[in-house]
């Protein structure tokens, strides 16, 4: 018996019980739920079908099990919105949560399975008193719709305990942690290299996945577009929290073209710009200052794009800002510049690094020249001085996760030559802040960054986010533009 057919009791301090008379009444006349139509696109099973093939080389004999993860609790009894663990949903296509993979040994290969949850049919108490019911967040497709669509063996996950306790005797690898009664259920499993190897497998993008990455940039562009229309609402002083007046105007672009911001937020506008991970974008936004939105919209099928823009929030660019803004873009050129199959992961960074560092040498505030190499780094430029201006790195990959593969081998990743279908960003900042005494007073509070998520190709690199311009003069045009026409739905 599943849990859902089981006799619901209240769980929490404001459930009210369900008598014996009530339960006969609801167990009446009801016609079959309305289906659920499983929300993965027809054209993605060959492609999961493939990764899991990849998958199954390196484990032969080896059972391998992965979880989608369950539900995290935010407060008491509310849960965070649920979002699956983005090796699972490469496998499988599938996002819904307490779901679980099974790739079992089979002669040189493996039989894969899917186990996901069932809920109670009309008829039975737990389709209107459980939680997890359809009546309370709705019906979900069910195994053999599921299987339909993702070309998957499907089970439901009531099924779970008793197929696995077929497998104990065979040697186990499973991701731990995501989901504590699958943990339970395999206490002989050990993660080994598996988180290494799913990061690793999953680092050079198929056609497909960059046909999703390039829809996530085209959603985000348009978010961009609805923050932009909104600042002259905002420079007139008509919200006081403007940041997350744009926080929230971007949110509901990626509600209604994906399933999620693809990470939390950075909108920054002034001094706010000059932190680089700034989330609590709770100032105002103000006429004069200069706007960084660091942001990204996640598809349905959890890819995310990740994309940054410096603007100037009235459409006019001060001389300090500009100075700043065309330094970090002719970075960001030379930077892309150098993203293409052959060259090494860091090539970018180090062309951006020495753009940077020059610029910085040139308006004083670095006392030595990007040719001055630091002894601890014989590629830093600038003596390695220019990293307190800023602040991280160029490029980190991107796909399922925003800082996707984090997992893989330095060798294959930070260390490793890049080749066709990896996808990367691109995006270096300076970020000059309002107590540091060794920057130009004019300069101060000043923070500027420019991101975009760019594919290695054979040929030259390929921009996924170019439809949002960089230049400068190209910027304030299309903000007019924006502000001048409707919003796109």
């Amino acid at each position: 018996m599943s849990d859902d057919d089981k006799p619901a009791k209240a769980t929490t301090s404001h459930d009210i019980a369900v008598p014996p008379w009530l339960q006969e009444f609801i167990a009446r006349d009801w016609d079959d739920a309305p289906p659920m139509p499983h929300p993965a696109r027809p054209d993605l099973a060959p492609h999961t079908a493939a990764r899991r093939a990849r998958l199954s080389q390196h484990y032969p004999g080896i059972v391998v099990v992965i979880a989608a993860g369950a539900a995290k609790t935010r407060a008491n009894d509310t849960d965070y919105p649920f979002r699956a663990f983005s090796a699972f949903t490469w496998l499988t296509g599938e996002t819904c949560q307490d779901a679980v993979l099974v790739l079992t040994p089979i002669g040189d290969s493996h039989q894969a399975t899917l186990y996901i949850p069932e809920y109670a049919p009309p008829g039975e108490l737990g389709y209107y008193a459980s939680r997890q019911g359809a009546l309370w967040i709705g019906n979900v497709p069910t195994p053999s719709e599921t299987k339909a669509i993702l070309q998957i063996n499907t089970r439901g996950r009531a099924s779970l305990q008793a197929d696995l306790a077929l497998l104990r005797e065979t040697p186990t690898r499973s991701v731990s942690g995501l989901d504590p009664a699958l943990d339970e259920l395999l206490p002989q499993a050990i993660c080994g290299d598996l988180n290494r190897v799913l990061d690793e497998l999953r680092l050079v993008k198929d056609d497909w996945e960059i046909g999703r990455l390039d829809a996530a940039c085209q959603a985000t562009a348009r978010g961009f577009a609805d923050v932009v229309r909104e600042l002259p609402r905002l420079i007139e002083g008509k919200v006081a929290r403007g940041e997350r007046w744009l926080e929230g105007t971007f949110w509901r672009r990626a509600r209604l073209e994906g399933n999620e911001v693809g990470y939390t937020s950075i909108i920054g506008a002034g001094r706010d710009a000059t932190v680089l991970h700034w989330w609590r974008n709770h100032s105002e936004v103000a006429d004069g200052q200069l706007l960084l939105a660091d942001v990204g919209i996640e598809t349905d099928e959890l890819y995310t794009a990740d994309i940054t823009r410096t603007m100037p929030v009235n459409g006019s660019w001060s001389a300090e800002q500009l100075k700043v803004y065309q330094a970090v873009q002719q970075a960001q050129a030379a930077g892309i510049d150098e993203v293409k199959a052959g060259a090494d992961f860091l090539a970018a960074h180090r062309a951006a690094m020495w753009v940077l560092a020059d610029h910085l040498h040139s308006w004083g505030i670095l006392e030595v020249s990007a040719d001055v190499s630091c002894g601890d780094d014989p590629e830093a430029p600038g003596a390695g001085a220019h990293r307190r201006y800023t602040l991280h790195s160029t490029s980190h990959m991107l796909g399922i996760d925003v800082h996707d593969c984090a997992k893989a081998r330095a060798e294959n990743y930070t260390k490793a030559t890049l080749q066709a279908g990896h996808v990367l960003t691109v995006e270096p900042g300076l970020y000059f802040q309002t107590n540091d005494r060794t920057v130009p007073q004019e300069l101060r509070g000043i923070g500027v960054r420019i991101e975009d998520d760019i594919v290695v190709t054979d040929g030259a690199p390929r921009n996924l986010s170019a439809s949002l311009p960089r230049d400068p003069a190209e910027i304030t045009e299309w903000m007019r533009e924006v502000q001048a026409s409707e919003i796109e739905l």
